[in-house]
């Protein structure tokens, strides 16, 4: 129908009269951009806007969601002092945001994220002493401070005076839709603001101070009202002439850096009262300095990344200095010519690395940046806008799919020639925390949708293995300060199975311990005992793999979010531990009577009606005595998970039910819970004596009397060594 035309917009119109009326089509999002229509099916089409993408099967009329896609633009990204971290970031459009690096549920869903301060364009930084205040940046110089707990927000600006629709030439200073913040990393107090002067306040934005001159081109000629002939546009992300990257060394207290987007680097090593014109002599005209890097380790390193595109130059631009830009060096080797550079970050733990972000993905350098080389590993080919690293974790921000993360940068770091030649290498361990995590939250088994993945619960350990056929063997020996095993996995191993592959692998220790014994069958109110979780302290794993062995140490870390001391940590570990070899206890006895009765069942199927009645009398009696511990010990009548309704549970399920109890948090046990073990077990221990006696006294004698009669004896099996 060539008189039907659809029209993106801000809203998404459509004509039916060849475009001499139009008329407004309802979508889920605003700031439409383009948009697909099926060739052979007019009324099926997708729309692309600020929100991402929807379709429609009914020429507009209805649309899917866009919250069913990680399809976020993201500006700049920082994170926080919580734990877990959470990542804060402006997202086009659907406003700024922090959302948790991980959690205590199964995935990281919609419920893990929360409005930020500030809005879609701006830089977003937490409160280094109190994560729960965050500042946000937002077009016209807007700043906004928000307090999570209670809700307050007000707004901060260094100037607050809004000059929407003008120019940048109308402005007292110009703030560009993308203006820096930071915190210094020297003193949590200090929060900087960049507009064409750097600014700085120590009282939350009660006050500003300004810190700099105007470290700019500051061309006139670039500052006038943007847009043309038809219409103005003028947001402020139009401004030009303004600080766009800059940062305060984390290694040098007062060495200041500042990227213009037209063109300029400057320094200050006195804390802004004096700075330098450093911008690299051999740099093209109005590079848009989009990211600061300092050296964590060497003073006077810095590196920048810069743009040209806008000006159809698409190469990209890593500038590196190591003597306060007295000279510099261009460090782009390895990077595609069309591949221009948005951001770079250095390794903390490894002087050498680099990581930059580009247009069309991850780039890595082992040698500070003489060369590069691709670092895409699964993430999709798509613009890298900002990069950060928390606890040795690598964020990445992208235009267009939302947020990844890198977690544990360790092989990264560990990486070298010689590992490929071994036969077998086991990587440092970066240390864990001791969460309570990855279950529970979305329901009995199933799959969450539309959720971010949590990193692995547990210790992580990555080794490396130059041969893995099918007759290879591993295994993987867990062990405590002591260097008592605390379980073996391994490729041949049953219940702890591992499987390997030639090359990289990883191994995860859920830092449980071993659940007790289980009787197949047994119906349980309260569920199996587990084993506990491992507290908080130092271990070894040890890997063997045909003659190649290796061990690594690592450490167990207390969640800091339960305040709980290492000896607390200790008694609550050996209490669980008392727990749950006493329900071994029981466990083993039920077996033992169980295995006796089958005996015995068996013994008179044999004999039938030749049976002698002495010996018929004996085994009944050692039934009747057995029936009478094992149903004090559970409760024998329930055979589904309902019938303990009717039939009330016994001294098995009441111990998995204090052990529920007493591991439910992380606390050393309460009073009350080591009282109801001391009742408990003896109560048991009564029952498991009974047993005992059984055991060695009647069975004994049922079977000297079956010996008497050169007939086949009962007993317990031994167990194996």
């Amino acid at each position: 129908n060539e008189n039907k035309v659809y029209c993106p917009n801000v809203n998404f119109m459509v004509s039916i009269d060849g475009g001499r009326t139009f008329k407004d089509i309802d979508t889920p999002h605003g700031d439409h951009h383009d948009l697909w229509i099926d060739p052979e099916d007019g009324n099926r089409m997708v729309v692309a806007d600020d929100g991402g993408a929807q379709v429609s099967f009914d020429a507009g009329n209805n649309w899917s969601t866009y919250l069913n896609q990680p399809t976020a633009q993201v500006y700049r990204l920082s994170t926080d002092n919580a734990f877990p971290y959470r990542i804060l970031a402006g997202q086009q459009d659907n406003s700024a945001f922090r959302i948790k690096s991980r959690t205590y549920g199964a995935a990281i869903t919609a419920t893990d994220m929360e409005t930020a301060a500030g809005s879609e364009s701006g830089y977003v930084v937490a409160d280094p002493l109190n994560p729960e205040i965050t500042y946000g940046g937002n077009y016209m110089g807007m700043l906004q401070r928000l307090d999570h707990k209670t809700g307050e927000s007000r707004l901060i600006n260094v100037w607050p005076v809004d000059n929407m629709g003008a120019g940048a030439e109308a402005a007292k200073y110009r703030f560009q839709w993308n203006y820096p913040i930071f915190f210094s990393p020297h003193n949590p107090k200090k929060l900087y603001a960049a507009g064409n002067h750097l600014f700085v306040t120590e009282d939350e934005g009660n006050s500003w101070k300004m810190i700099s001159p105007d470290l700019t081109t500051n061309d006139k000629a670039k500052q006038a009202s943007s847009g043309g002939p038809i219409t103005q546009d003028n947001t402020s992300v139009e401004y030009y002439c303004t600080i766009f990257t800059t940062t305060e060394s984390s290694l040098e207290k007062d060495l200041l850096w500042s990227g213009s987007d037209d063109g300029l680097i400057h320094v200050s090593k006195d804390g802004g009262a004096n700075w330098e014109n450093v911008t690299p002599k051999d740099c093209p005209q109005w590079m848009m300095w989009n990211c600061v890097e300092t050296d964590p380790v060497k003073k006077g390193t810095a590196y920048f990344a810069g743009t040209r595109y806008k000006l159809d130059d698409f190469a990209p631009y890593i500038y590196k200095t190591e003597d306060y830009g007295k000279t510099w060096k261009k460090i782009v080797t390895g990077i595609p010519s069309l591949h221009f550079t948005r951001a770079i970050r250095a390794d903390r733990k490894k002087p050498g690395i680099l990581y930059a972000g580009t247009e069309y993905g991850m780039y890595i350098s082992y040698n500070d940046g003489d060369t590069w080389k691709s670092f895409q590993l699964n993430l999709p080919e798509v613009p890298i806008t900002d990069l950060a690293i928390k606890n040795n974790d690598l964020i990445v921000g992208t235009q267009g799919r939302s947020i990844y993360i890198l977690d544990d940068l360790t092989v990264v770091q560990q990486q070298n020639e010689t590992i490929a030649n071994k036969n077998l290498h086991v990587f440092d361990v970066e240390p864990s925390y001791r969460m309570q995590g990855g279950r529970g939250r979305f329901g009995r088994g199933g799959s969450v949708s539309n959720a971010g993945a949590n990193p692995p619960n547990g210790t992580v350990i990555n080794y490396y293995l130059k041969e893995a056929g099918d007759s290879a063997k591993l295994s993987i020996e867990v062990l405590d300060k002591s260097r008592k095993t605390i379980k073996t996995f391994s490729t041949t191993s049953k219940e702890n199975k591992i499987e390997i592959k030639k090359g990289m692998n990883q191994f995860v220790w859920d830092m449980n311990y071993p659940v007790a014994e289980k009787v197949d069958g047994l119906i349980l109110w309260n569920g199996f005992v587990g084993g506990p979780k491992a507290a908080p302290g130092q271990y070894f794993a040890k890997f063997k793999s045909g003659k190649d062995s290796a061990e690594v140490s690592f450490t167990v870390l207390a969640d800091p979010n339960y305040k709980i001391s290492d000896a607390d940590h200790v008694e609550q570990f050996d209490f669980l531990i008392k727990v749950r070899d006493k329900f071994s206890e029981m466990m083993k006895a039920i077996k033992n009577i169980r295995e006796v009765r089958q005996q015995m069942n068996e013994f008179n199927t044999r004999m039938g009606k030749g049976i002698p009645k002495e010996i018929k009398a004996q085994i009944d009696t050692i039934n009747k005595q057995m029936t009478a511990v094992e149903e004090l010990l559970h409760q024998t009548k329930a055979k589904s998970g309902q019938d303990v309704l009717n039939f009330p549970i016994q001294l098995d399920d009441k111990l998995s039910s204090l052990y529920r109890a007493a591991g439910a948090g992380q606390s050393a046990p309460s009073a009350q819970a080591k009282a109801a073990y001391a009742e408990l077990s003896v109560l048991i221990d009564i029952q498991l004596s009974k047993l005992k006696k059984i055991m060695s006294d009647d069975v004994s004698r049922l079977n000297q009397m079956i010996h008497e009669k050169a007939l086949p004896v009962i007993g317990v099996k031994s167990e194996s060594k």
